[in-house]
């Protein structure tokens, strides 16, 4: 059974729901220091996956070219239009939901708690982890912080975060049940540069919280399928080399 899975997605369900609903009670100022502080943990949880980094190239050169893959098929766009897509039947079934930010403001915000709860390094991994060890500690702690970061999100876009948890499962369910085919064919330090690769995404999504850069996030995911096949690419063939 995918407890951890199930918890993590769970959280975001429940914390959607919950901050759709305390939204209007929340002050504006409230919401945006909080968001910073998330801002500030999705940085801090970056910078400790790069910390141990084995292979630097590979992963940059990862983030480089899943980047500029993700650019060339317009990734992020689809991204956007599925996010407006979640929100319809979101605005069908609740038509007074009252949402304070501007449609750029609310796009750009919903990719961004998109790509933290469904393409974070510590839930692809724990994903992996979880099917093939069958621990799920890592998937337990993630849903901690992501039960808060989705109540609080939630207060400035509404329920339509409780809905994230959808794709969610799919994609942490399929990585569940693949880590038996997926998991032998790693090695340690493949792993260290895969989560290094997810730590990239989250600082870049740090800075898209507290609104200092708007890091192209939804465009970036693809790196996180190429590192590990380059970081064993560095090691069998350009490490010899050199």
């Amino acid at each position: 059974m995918p407890v951890g899975i199930l918890i993590n997605v769970f959280s975001v369900f429940f914390g959607g729901i919950i901050g759709g609903f305390v939204g209007e009670r929340i002050s504006e100022k409230f919401k945006q220091e909080i968001n910073m502080v998330f801002g500030a943990c999705s940085m801090t949880m970056g910078i400790y996956a790069i910390a141990p980094m084995k292979y630097m190239p590979a992963v940059i050169f990862s983030v480089v070219l899943g980047t500029g893959l993700g650019l060339v098929f317009h990734l992020g766009e689809k991204i956007n239009r599925g996010a407006m897509l979640m929100q319809r039947p979101i605005a069908k079934l609740i038509p007074n939901e009252k949402l304070t930010l501007s449609q750029e403001d609310f796009v750009n915000t919903l990719v961004t708690v998109i790509v933290l709860f469904c393409a974070s390094g510590s839930g692809i991994y724990g994903s992996l982890d979880s099917g093939m060890t069958g621990d799920s500690s890592v998937l337990i702690a993630k849903s901690i912080l992501d039960f808060f970061t989705a109540a609080i999100f939630a207060c400035n876009l509404g329920f339509v975060v409780s809905v994230i948890a959808l794709p969610q499962f799919v994609i942490f369910f399929a990585l569940f049940l693949m880590a038996k085919f997926i998991f032998p064919l790693t090695t340690p330090d493949m792993i260290l540069d895969f989560k290094s690769c997810g730590g990239v995404l989250m600082l870049a999504t740090g800075f898209r919280m507290i609104k200092v850069k708007m890091f192209p996030t939804a465009d970036m995911i693809p790196s996180m399928l190429l590192v590990m096949p380059i970081s064993w690419a560095w090691v069998n063939w350009i490490l010899p080399l050199l």
